[in-house]
């Protein structure tokens, strides 16, 4: 029997995102309707809408619909804001984030996640993003500055270059800590290179690439 997408979509945003507090109707409209389904391999295409972390290659992860839906609430989009998102994985959430602001450019160290995530963002008829592909942490440099900062892998400590790329007033999303407990986390500049931290819950997710902890020495 063939699954109803469209069913299990809304039963998706009602059962699992929903009673996650996500309540933002803005965002609920989104979840409800990006395909989601046509951003994982076709091999998980059954289990798009599952509460499950899904691989995604090179170790990495689509985040569970859930975290999604707590990311997308948290950053309050007006529709306004130039966004950079650092890990574009399968493109879900960039199409999300690009539905939700003015423009998305989003940089990942895997360049088959971009060029991927490039014709799945086509064929779902998003234009208002850029794709690079290039390493973060330490590399790659953006050519300006964004409102939004949304940091979809795991870091250890966010590296100071980041905040760099924020504009005046602008806000960081990202997963911080020591795996298995590590917190999402949402900084909102306040001037003066002080920033207003909110945590938001807990989870765990893979590392950015040299985003990892140090290494531990036992003798």
């Amino acid at each position: 029997m063939a699954m109803n997408f469209e069913q299990a979509r809304q039963n998706m945003v009602e059962n699992q995102v929903r009673p996650w507090e996500v309540l933002d109707s803005r965002v609920l409209d989104v979840l409800s309707r990006v395909r989601r389904e046509d951003f994982v391999a076709p091999e998980h295409r059954q289990l798009a809408f599952a509460d499950l972390s899904l691989p995604l290659g090179h170790g990495e992860v689509m985040l569970k619909p859930v975290i999604e839906g707590r990311v997308l609430q948290a950053l309050e989009l007006a529709g306004t804001e130039q966004v950079l998102e650092i890990g574009t994985g399968s493109g879900f959430l960039t199409a999300c984030l690009a539905s939700l602001s003015a423009h998305v450019t989003s940089v990942d160290i895997h360049a088959d996640f971009v060029a991927a995530a490039g014709q799945r963002l086509a064929q779902a008829g998003i234009g208002n993003v850029k794709l690079e592909a290039g390493e973060a942490v330490n590399a790659w440099q953006p050519a300006g500055t964004f409102d939004v900062l949304v940091v979809t892998g795991a870091v250890y400590e966010i590296p100071q270059r980041f905040f760099g790329w924020l504009k005046p007033g602008g806000r960081l999303l990202a997963v911080r800590g020591q795996s298995p407990v590590q917190q999402l986390v949402l900084l909102t500049q306040e001037g003066a290179g002080r920033y207003r931290e909110e945590s938001l819950l807990e989870t765990d997710l893979p590392y950015l690439v040299h985003a990892e902890p140090p290494r531990q020495f036992v003798f």
